[in-house]
């Protein structure tokens, strides 16, 4: 009787002399499985007057025939029954001899497990796989032909490759079994084996390891060196060859084969040979991980230089941002501005110099400071320059847009909350004046504050102390109040908007801000250095203002002041590349200069003083305007874009005839 069993990846043959047969996991039995489904006495198989028959021994995952778990049945030759999850196909074949399974092939060459290989065939197949072990650098596919080889060359039906961890010291070798970890167990038919560590002889890969020789058994099972060893049994070894893997002289791995269908599969003779192959696996490894090494260093440096290309980029762009900088700066110091290094706020112009004149007062004293002018001027940059300079520097500076937060919240957001004092109030809350104290607090927007939140506040300026909401005592703060509106505080307070009182309390010293059309001469300053800021947040190299392009910026009224100029520079940092050309300006910027299309735009003269170009320009912008307007200055003064006032001072700045024009 013969029986085939399919099990673990791997397809036996076996035969038997006998009309009953035991199958089960125990040694007792006659076929021995080792799946962890088989029970200890699993079932036995009989040939009773011709007839094949399975009776389950109540095992726990029962026998099937057909696709049916049976108790007993009678099953056909050549048919095939399951034990467990093993498959056992059963033949009536009295002169059946045993076969073992065909090997895993190399590159179409095969050996057969009862075919005794020639000398010469076995040389042939070491010198193909000596090729292939050299040509190979790649680690993972280095380690399953190594042991693809193995069971090739040794006709093994299982190979196994342990190796020390990676990351262990080089010069120390592995000393326990411990230090190697399974990096690849294969089948004869080149599958993977599941749960590696459990399916090889612990103890003969530790004789190997330590000893630093190779370890042969023709019959493992009945061999007196392994008789302490379960593991033997467990896996029903019979032949097992164990060769150690020596790189640099140090034991690091094991090259571990086995056959568990038939006893002296390996011999003495064919030790050499497999010794030799794991030498030059040992070498393979040796220069697959030098190969790794070099191509990890290799991405390294790439990786680093790239990265220094970026840096030195940005450095690059951060030098010139800086050059441009630096001559803004240069320019403005060929001027002298004030007492004080007012380096962030940009200009140069008499306008400027008198604003820096006002501030060198206000700084030296303690007293509240209004801060006039139109939206975009600067005038948070006033305040903080003012807290800079000041004796209260070392102290906090806080600031809050009165616009900006709804007058239900503004109280608390100024004088702080107690917890409970409404809903949400979940903790105590220092207001902004308790946070500012000692330092100074700076309210933008405070034309827009409620009459009810005015008579908040100048409680707390007359009394020097707040009330948090929602509590009865009150602490006392030292805070110098600066005060910001785009509105005319004077005019709100006599259309009754806003408290003559609180007024007269806030406009103890005031700095009257310019707008940008009334600075135009500052205007080719703030534009380099704006473009550069924009440029450098950007990431981006700093274009350069074509002389035309400097020109049209100068003659555009701005309404939106110093904003409007910021906002214009980091859109033709998108635009532009290398030069800002008319071309890229906004449309509303060409229509204040008369330049409707760039194409149409005649040649500017720009040679010898920039300044005395953009004066020319700007006075040839207000002649042409004058003229369109029969000389009335209230439309030339619309057509340009600014006010009345600002046309009167350019005329008399550039000399334009005053006897030509009417006041209508």
């Amino acid at each position: 009787m013969k029986l085939t069993v399919a099990e673990n990846g791997a397809q036996s043959i076996y035969r038997f002399a006998m009309t009953e047969i035991l199958i089960g996991r125990s040694i007792e039995n006659d076929l021995r499985l080792d799946s962890g489904l088989v029970s200890r006495r699993h079932c036995k198989l009989s040939l009773e007057a011709g007839a094949l028959w399975v009776e389950d021994m109540d095992s726990a995952n029962g026998t099937t025939v057909a696709g049916e778990r049976i108790v007993r049945a009678r099953i056909a030759d050549h048919e095939e029954f399951l034990v467990g999850g093993t498959r056992v196909r059963v033949e009536l074949e009295d002169d059946e001899v045993p076969a073992a399974p065909t090997m895993v092939s190399i590159d179409g060459l095969r050996t057969q497990a009862d075919e005794e290989g020639s000398a010469p065939d076995k040389l042939a197949t070491f010198a193909q796989i000596a090729t292939q072990l050299a040509a190979e650098t790649e680690t993972g596919a280095l380690l399953e032909l190594i042991v693809d080889s193995a069971i090739a060359l040794t006709e093994a039906e299982r190979g196994f490759l342990l190796l020390a961890e990676r990351g262990k010291d080089e010069e120390e070798p592995a000393k326990e079994l411990a230090d190697l970890k399974v990096r690849l167990a294969r089948n004869f038919d080149g599958s993977d084996i599941p749960v590696p560590q459990s399916r090889l002889s612990a103890g003969i890969a530790s004789q190997a390891l330590l000893s630093g020789r190779p370890v042969l058994s023709m019959d493992a099972g009945r061999d007196e060196r392994f008789d302490a060893m379960s593991s033997v049994e467990d896996l029903r070894l019979r032949s097992v060859l164990c060769l150690p893997i020596k790189i640099k002289k140090r034991v690091e791995g094991v090259l571990y084969v086995d056959n568990r269908l038939r006893s002296g599969v390996f011999s003495e003779d064919g030790l050499d040979l497999a010794e030799h192959l794991a030498n030059l696996a040992a070498v393979a490894i040796r220069n697959a991980r030098l190969m790794e090494a070099l191509r990890m260093q290799n991405e390294s440096l790439e990786l680093s230089a790239e990265q220094i290309r970026r840096l030195n980029a940005g450095l690059g762009r951060k030098v010139r941002d800086r050059d441009a900088e630096l001559s803004v700066v240069r320019r403005e110091l060929s001027r002298e501005r004030g007492r004080y290094d007012y380096n962030e706020i940009i200009g140069t112009s008499s306008a400027m110099r008198a604003v820096f004149s006002v501030l060198d007062r206000v700084i030296e004293s303690d007293l509240p400071v209004r801060i006039a002018g139109e939206s975009g001027t600067g005038k948070e940059l006033i305040a903080r320059a003012i807290y800079k300079h000041g004796a209260r520097k070392t102290r906090p500076f806080v600031s809050v847009n009165c616009a900006a937060v709804p007058d239900s919240l503004l109280s608390s957001e100024l004088f702080g909350h107690v917890k409970g004092a409404f809903t949400g109030a979940d903790k105590n809350r220092r207001g902004l004046f308790q946070q500012a104290d000692g330092g100074t607090l700076f309210l933008d927007e405070i034309g827009d504050m409620s009459a009810e939140m005015q008579s908040k506040l100048l409680r707390v300026l007359q009394e020097r102390e707040v009330r948090p909401v929602g509590s009865t005592a009150q602490e006392k703060v030292d805070v110098r109040v600066i005060v910001a509106s785009h509105r005319d505080l004077f005019a709100l307070v006599e259309a009754g908007e806003f408290r003559e009182d609180l007024y007269y309390r806030l406009n103890v010293l005031s700095v009257d801000l310019p707008s940008l059309s009334e600075r135009a001469e500052d205007i080719p300053l703030l534009a380099d250095s704006l473009l550069a800021r924009a440029a450098r947040d950007a990431s981006r190299e700093t274009p350069h203002l074509a002389p035309e392009v400097v020109a049209a910026l100068t003659a555009h009224s701005w309404p939106g002041n110093v904003r409007e100029l910021e906002n214009e520079m980091r859109r033709l940092v998108v635009l532009a590349d290398g030069v800002v050309r008319l071309e890229h300006l906004s449309p509303q910027i060409l229509a204040s200069a008369g330049l409707n299309a760039p194409e149409e735009v005649a040649p500017i003269d720009v040679s010898g003083d920039l300044r005395a170009a953009v004066a020319n320009f700007e006075a040839s912008a207000i002649s042409s305007a004058l003229e369109g307007a029969g000389g009335n200055k209230s439309r030339a003064a619309a057509e340009l874009g600014i006010s009345r006032f600002a046309l009167q001072r350019k005329m008399e700045k550039y000399g334009l005839g005053a006897e030509s024009s009417s006041d209508a």
